[in-house]
């Protein structure tokens, strides 16, 4: 089917063109592209060949030169691509600048600055809650209903779609035992998150509000926080994750631009407890986003975990994450936390779906409590678009290899 002729209803159609970086076929040179139904657009090319003011923008290997571009770039891209694509007079220049989706390479999008991880689906903190402290009066720490819990995670081991994760090794020790051990993680598991992709910067001790979100996020893709959970058990008090998220992060060779989801904004569930200024959102446009998100390990769906249900949003994760001061840079991720939604099969991790290992998974090639070697896991979603349309996510899929 020619590029342009994208099915009607198409996730990926014009009304989306999300953002990634390829190789073309037998090359090894990296390009910004858009995606087009089950094409892929070289950007770069086609600015340049419809003279384009943003061609220096698109002709790289990298999104980082358009994230640090800011919103007014980010805005008038997009326009130009929708035209580019949609605009029958585009045709005959644009036309041979699209590959074949199944023949190019995908690269991780852009370059990683930080990685910070949240905690903040009030579901999935719960059900960690009742998990591990069954006689607490509350499931939830005293701070959860104050602050969006989170940490600084490991921008390095940030990885694209496709990437295999090596089992991790590191230290664990179960309650009965007299001394820790070493050895390949035991209980290797998942966590299905939508990570915010940080564009234009902000200046060291200057907090980012509520209202300028979008004026420094650039767009969101899904994420992956693969988790050792015996090495974390063991490592996290007094400090926190440490080894046990930081060996692998997988995101989608796919960033979906904010002004892609405008249809998929929503509110936020109530809140139970008030806010203090700089987090208080009442009078701000809904920061919920309404992404239907499933996970399936070896093909088989797990789980269908509702992103609308997440209690604190990326706009407040942003808010609370620079509120001391701390600086923004071009390409820094952090990642929602895991999702979960009210019912058993909306648990966004193997820690939840199995209650610990307690009750395992029966999947048509056998039981699963954690992930064994060989498997598969992957996560796709979609959102609301416009006139009903679907906005289709990049999928973000690992395999997991033997511990080396």
């Amino acid at each position: 089917m020619p590029p342009f002729d994208v099915p009607e209803g198409d996730p990926f159609g014009p009304h989306n063109l999300p953002y990634g970086v390829f190789s073309p076929p037998g090359s090894s040179e990296r390009t910004v592209g858009v995606r087009l139904g089950d094409h892929v657009l070289d950007a770069g090319a086609a600015a340049h060949a419809l003279g384009s003011p943003y061609a220096s923008l698109l002709a790289r290997p990298s999104l980082n030169p358009l994230l640090a571009a800011g919103r007014t770039a980010w805005s008038d891209v997009r326009r130009a691509l929708t035209a580019w694509v949609t605009v029958p007079a585009h045709r005959e220049t644009v036309g041979p600048l699209f590959h074949p989706l199944s023949e190019v390479t995908l690269h991780l999008p852009f370059e990683v600055a930080d990685y910070v991880d949240f905690y903040a689906s009030e579901n999935h903190a719960r059900n960690v809650g009742q998990i591990f402290r069954p006689d607490a009066a509350d499931s939830l720490t005293p701070n959860w209903k104050h602050l969006p819990i989170g940490y600084h995670g490991r921008a390095g081991t940030v990885v694209v779609s496709g990437t295999d994760v090596v089992r991790p090794s590191g230290q664990r020790k179960a309650p009965a035992d007299a001394a820790p051990v070493f050895g390949p993680s035991v209980r290797l598991d998942i966590e299905a998150e939508v990570g915010f992709v940080v564009g234009a910067p902000s200046q060291l001790g200057r907090p980012v509000p509520l209202a300028d979100f979008r004026d420094h996020v650039f767009g969101l893709c899904l994420l992956n926080d693969w988790s050792a959970r015996d090495v974390q058990a063991w490592e996290y008090v007094p400090l926190g994750p440490f080894l046990g998220k930081s060996f692998t992060t997988s995101v989608s060779a796919w960033i979906t631009p904010l002004d892609a989801l405008d249809a998929a904004r929503v509110a936020p569930p109530g809140r139970t407890h008030a806010l203090l200024p700089y987090l208080d959102d009442t009078d701000e446009e809904p920061g919920g986003y309404d992404l239907r998100i499933t996970v399936t390990v070896n093909g088989h769906t797990v789980s269908e975990p509702p992103f609308s249900t997440m209690y604190w949003t990326a706009a407040q994760q942003l808010a609370h994450m620079t509120v001391n001061g701390a600086s923004l840079r071009t390409g820094d991720l952090y990642g929602s936390g895991t999702v979960s939604g009210p019912s058993e099969r909306e648990r966004g991790s193997l820690l939840e779906l199995t209650w610990n290992g307690r009750d395992a998974l029966e999947l048509p090639d056998g039981k699963r409590t954690f992930l064994e070697d060989g498997d598969v896991v992957t996560l796709s979603a979609w959102a609301p678009g416009p006139d009903g349309v679907r906005v289709g996510l990049g999928e973000v899929t690992g395999r997991v290899t033997p511990a080396v």
